[in-house]
């Protein structure tokens, strides 16, 4: 019988010597695979020298391209030379900023000036400006409001929440919150929102949403109490390892976290605590074991479009906002009934004699709080002023941004930056993946006027009102513009004001006495421009990535029937488009601002891992009609 040693020339056993013919072939062997190694060995270096050398072209070519956007930025004045101490008029005035430092004219006076020009003609608006630009879009319709499975117990423990941000922020927690209790089958304790330096609002959930409206919606998918048993209530949490923080749990976890490293905790201390908790649960994917359960899409479109309804308080004003909007109308709105409950019937205007055709009106929220411009690393035109005032405010709310800076220089010279750096940048959530892989190459941020190339800069007002001009807005229009406390002051909105005189804020809509119960609390005046942005007949946004405009273009999906435009700027083109603004033609610049706007307007259904808020349109949330 032939053995296995035999079959392959070895030796039956180690203590076995070959024989002769056996050792010769060997060595034979072992020459050509050393042959073969050495020659392996050269082409992995040829293929690594290769490597390293198209690496140092690249490097090449990026140090060349970030001189030339310096140049650009500095000569051709692609940053928006606007700030807080400018004023943008139509003459484009200089004006002096700093120490003595004098700032060329506006950038964008030339075409404001030809947008001013335009609007005085009165031309027709397109026909497709006030509705969506796809039929597909009236085929969904809501869904999450059914339901097809068995009520939670909720005996595993108690799920305490503690939200952070502003009110937009704290309302996707909220969600959250509510799909991982019926994940650990727990009780939900109503959530509690965390004071933020930023927003500065004490506001609690009882504040902003009807707490008995919320329980009792919810109520045969989780269970939810007002506070903690009293038994409960003595314990310290942080004591007992029941606290969990922010930075415990990893950006968008999956089911399988909190079932393998929170649930245990619950059965063990009866109660976790999450402090700061935020988006800290992945949409995608759904485990198999998890289809049947309502968990984690269908729950938390339930909560977002259905159990959270604000107080009356709120939806009272936002109804007087709304009908001062529309101004000749007493008829509601489409989302006028999920949004402002019972006061959706407005009472009939002091004329009621005839019919009146319906005031329309946009809503624009301008996503340009000092929090923003800060956060972009962006600059705007406002020289060395602007960056102490901006670096300033970095340092108090953005520390790990403030420190991201300061490694920048000594980054190229230690490998432990080079590593670190992109993983800070990562964390930081910031808006590309040109940003860290620009840290992994080069160790240092990129250049303001690379960041704008690349769209990752707020539109300002002036490149707002260019880009409603553009899109065939008339100079009638009627503006709400939503978002408090601009960044520059009212300076900043003169451009604006001087193209569309019939632009407004709540706060010059509601008067003193009516905003007095809101002052303060920036949480509740958020749940104003929500609801007047929401009810908007066509609603823009100048940051897609705003959570503000991500939850309203939701909700006008969600409810709207198709018939709720919403215009999402490709802020890259756009940028495109900008930089030619010192020679480029109006109508080419019309053209091209209404292609990269359309461009944006696809009926598609929710893209694999992005947020239910913003795209309803799946199985889960929203139903699909032939």
């Amino acid at each position: 019988m032939t053995s296995s040693a035999d079959l392959y020339n070895l030796p039956s056993s180690p203590c076995q010597s070959p024989r002769p013919g056996q050792k010769k072939g060997r060595r034979k062997r072992e020459r050509g695979n050393v042959f073969w190694y050495q020659k392996k060995g050269a082409k992995g270096i040829a293929g690594l020298i290769c490597l390293v050398g198209l690496f140092f072209v690249f490097n090449g070519f990026m140090v060349f391209r970030l001189q030339v956007d310096d140049e650009i930025s500095g000569k051709k004045d692609v940053s928006v030379r606007n700030s807080s101490s400018i004023s943008v008029s139509i003459k484009g005035e200089s004006k002096t900023i700093g120490k003595g430092k004098r700032l060329r004219r506006g950038t964008y006076d030339r075409m404001l000036a030809l947008a001013a020009h335009a609007l005085a003609e009165n031309k027709r608006e397109p026909k497709d400006l006030w509705q969506e630009l796809f039929v597909p879009a009236s085929a969904w319709r809501p869904c999450a409001d059914h339901r097809n499975w068995n009520p939670s117990e909720g005996k595993n423990g108690y799920i305490l929440v503690t939200a952070n941000g502003g009110m937009n922020q704290q309302r996707v927690a909220v969600c959250n919150a509510v799909a991982i209790a019926r994940l650990l089958n727990s009780t939900l304790v109503i959530p509690r929102f965390m004071y933020s330096s930023v927003w500065r609002d004490v506001s609690q959930f009882s504040d902003i949403y009807q707490e008995e409206h919320f329980i009792n919606y919810l109520t045969h998918d989780i269970r939810i109490v007002k506070e903690l048993p009293k038994e409960l209530q003595s314990l310290d949490l942080d004591a007992i390892g029941s606290v969990v923080t922010d930075a415990d749990i990893g950006k968008e976890s999956k089911p399988s976290f909190y079932l393998k490293n929170i649930l245990p905790v619950l059965l063990k201390n009866r109660v976790v605590h999450f402090v700061g908790f935020g988006n800290r649960l992945a949409f995608d994917p759904i485990p198999s074991q998890l289809q049947v359960n309502p968990f984690p899409l269908t729950l938390r479109c339930r909560c977002n479009f259905h159990a959270l309804q604000f107080v009356p308080k709120i939806q009272e004003t936002g109804s007087l906002l709304i009908q001062r909007l529309r101004k000749t109308t007493a008829r509601p709105g489409p989302l006028d009934h999920y949004l402002i409950g019972p006061y959706a019937e407005n009472k009939l205007q002091e004329k009621v004699g005839h019919a009146v055709k319906a005031s329309r009106y946009l809503a624009l929220h301008l996503r340009f709080e000092i929090d923003m411009v800060a956060h972009s690393l962006c600059e705007y035109g406002g020289g060395e002023e602007e960056r102490k005032e901006l670096e300033a405010y970095r340092e108090i709310h953005f520390p790990a941004l403030t420190l991201l800076k300061k490694t920048n220089k000594y980054a190229p010279m230690h490998f432990f930056y080079m590593c670190i750096i992109p993983w800070i940048a990562y964390m930081l959530q910031l808006p590309s993946l040109i940003s860290w892989v620009h840290f992994l190459i080069y160790g240092r941020l990129p250049s303001p006027a690379m960041l704008r190339e690349e769209g990752l800069c707020p539109l300002t007002p002036e490149e707002a009102v260019l880009m409603l001009a553009a899109l065939g807005f008339g100079r009638k229009t009627h503006i709400f513009i939503a978002g408090a406390n601009i960044y520059g002051g009212r300076s900043r909105l003169t451009a604006l004001t001087n193209l569309y005189p019939n632009l407004v804020t709540k706060e010059k809509l509601l008067s003193a006495t009516e905003l007095k119960p809101f002052m303060n609390f920036s949480s509740q005046l958020a749940a104003l421009d929500y609801i007047a942005c929401t009810a908007s007949d066509a609603f823009a946004m100048t940051d897609s990535g705003s959570q503000l405009s991500s939850l309203v273009s939701g909700f006008r999906i969600y409810y709207g029937g198709g018939k709720m435009p919403t215009i999402r700027p490709n802020k890259r083109r756009l940028a495109d488009i900008f930089r030619k603004n010192n020679t480029i033609e109006w109508k080419i610049f019309e053209q091209r601002v209404r292609k990269a706007v359309r461009q944006t307007k696809h009926v598609l259904q929710r893209p694999k891992a992005r947020s239910v808020y913003r795209y309803p349109r799946c199985k889960e949330c929203m139903c699909l009609t032939e």
